[in-house]
This record gives C-alpha cells, sequence and structure tokens, in this order.
C-alpha cells in the first residue's frame, strides 16, 4: 500500500477517512474474497495529480459474470439485490470517493483497484459496467468503470477512485452531489447463472518477446497442475505473447492456484474469462 506522508495536510486526510466505509461484500464459495478494509487508514496518495491527468474509462462490451455479482447479498444487515439489467439506468444521490488503503486490492470482481484511474463501486449495477458520473455542483463529468461494490452508506450512491474524485473536483470536499448514468452498450454477454458465469483462466503476463513467455511458462508449469499455455496476440503494434493458465473449472481452482502463485513469488495475476 502507498503510505501516507507527513506532507499531507490534516483537514484532506480526515475528509478522505469519511469516503469508503466499504467492508468486505460476501462472496460464492470459492470466490476470491476482498481484503479487509481498515477504513480508519484510507486517504489521497502522496502523489497528487490534475483533473487533465485522469483518462476517462474506455467503454468495451466484457462480458458480466457471476464473479462479483452475487445476489442477494448482505453487508451490515442491509440486503441488496443487483438490478437485472444496465440498460438506460440513470439516477442522482451522492459520490464519495476512496484511496490509498485499497490501492492494489482486488475488486468484488477480481480486478485491482488503481487509485489513479477512472473507477468506481455501486452496490447494486451488474459488474463490470461502465457509466458517465457528473458532478451537479460545477458540471464535470468523467467516464467510469464500474468494478466493485459500495458505499455501504444509505445517503451515498457511488464511490468513486481518488482520481474520478479529483477529475469530478471534490477530491477535497469528500463528497458530492452527482448524476451516473450507464452507457448502453452492444454485445455484452450476460453469463450469470450459466455455466459459463466465472472466469477460467490466470494470466501472468503480455511479452514482446515469445522466448520470454515460453520461460515464464516453464517455471509456472512446475507448480501448477493446470495447463499452461502461450497464447499469441495482434495488438496492432505488434505481437504480445500471453501466459495463461487455463481453462479451470471452478472459481476455488482459480483462487488455489493465485494464492500458490503468490506464495512462490508470482503477483499481478489477473483473471480472465
Amino acid at each position: 500500500m502507498i503510505a501516507r506522508g507527513l506532507v499531507l495536510l490534516v483537514a484532506v486526510s480526515l475528509l478522505a477517512v469519511g469516503c469508503a466505509t466499504r467492508p468486505p461484500v460476501p462472496v460464492e464459495p470459492g470466490e476470491p474474497p476482498v481484503a479487509e478494509r481498515d477504513v480508519s487508514k484510507d486517504g489521497p496518495p502522496l502523489r497528487h495529480i490534475r483533473p487533465e491527468d485522469v483518462k476517462d474509462a474506455v467503454p468495451r462490451p466484457d462480458p458480466i459474470l457471476a464473479l462479483g455479482n452475487l445476489s442477494p447479498y448482505t453487508v451490515l444487515g442491509e440486503t441488496y439485490h443487483i438490478l437485472p439489467s444496465l440498460a438506460n439506468y440513470r439516477e442522482r444521490g451522492i459520490a464519495s470517493w476512496y484511496g490509498t488503503k485499497f490501492d492494489g486490492q482486488k475488486t468484488s470482481n477480481g480486478e485491482v483497484y488503481d487509485i489513479y484511474s477512472a473507477s468506481a463501486a455501486h452496490k447494486t449495477l451488474p459488474i463490470p459496467c461502465y457509466a458517465r458520473v457528473t458532478n451537479l455542483e460545477n458540471g464535470r463529468s468523467i467516464v467510469v468503470r464500474v468494478n466493485d461494490r459500495g458505499p455501504f452508506h444509505s445517503d451515498r450512491l457511488i464511490d468513486l477512485s481518488y482520481g474520478a474524485a479529483v477529475k469530478l473536483g471534490f477530491m477535497e470536499v469528500g463528497t458530492a452531489p452527482v448524476e451516473v448514468e450507464v452507457i448502453n452498450l452492444a454485445g455484452i454477454d450476460d453469463r450469470r447463472g450459466t455455466l459459463l458465469g466465472s472466469y477460467r483462466f490466470v494470466q501472468l503476463g503480455a511479452f514482446g518477446s515469445e522466448s520470454s513467455a515460453q520461460r515464464l511458462r516453464a517455471e509456472l508449469q512446475s507448480l501448477v497442475t493446470s495447463p499452461v499455455a502461450v497464447s499469441p496476440v495482434d495488438t496492432g503494434s505488434g505481437l504480445l505473447y500471453r501466459v495463461r493458465i487455463g481453462p479451470m473449472e471452478t472459481n476455488e481452482e482459480i483462487l488455489l492456484v493465485q494464492q500458490r502463485l503468490e506464495a512462490s513469488g508470482y503477483t499481478g495475476t489477473q483473471l480472465l474469462p
């Protein structure tokens, strides 16, 4: 985690503490758990950024999987039901933000939280999805990738990344009235409730050199029993060679593989459908 330094203003730190009271969301057996979060230690990073440094998330029709979309789920005595559809969602409410305490930790659908990126947490939207968030006080807007659960306050609608809060101009005050409008995309495959509702691969990296990818494949094959393969992909500017483990049948199997890799010093795994 990124430690907060003494140079941070006390007032800003205190404001940030109240932004992200997000306990872990219950997950299905075998799902990668969301780490325990001590919100009393949350706050902004040492490296400050300007609004123009934060880029909109780029919408793409990612499949909606079972991971991160358990419904119903209960937190702090309240039960939440994930919406059956993303179509035409628009709502107004209060936005807050979360910071360094969660940086690098896994979100509710197994992705990694980056405080500088444009992302968000929502209690009931199917994830992942994309939404345009507009600050109703100053008219600023940003497109975010919604990939986490929260904020679990009855008076708050959405929890934004630090970067998104900077872009919208409310990082220092902590909260702001916003409008959240989901971006409707064609071709989204909703796999909730199907046999394809889970991630099936763990990716360890993508290399410009096939020999480097093959060396990593050989190292990993001695650690896991699942297949390890090198898969080339054309990025438009050249080939990349992805090293992937799988396919695996259950989320439990994926979690065990991740734990074994991390215990052996392999970090930065990425889950793929």
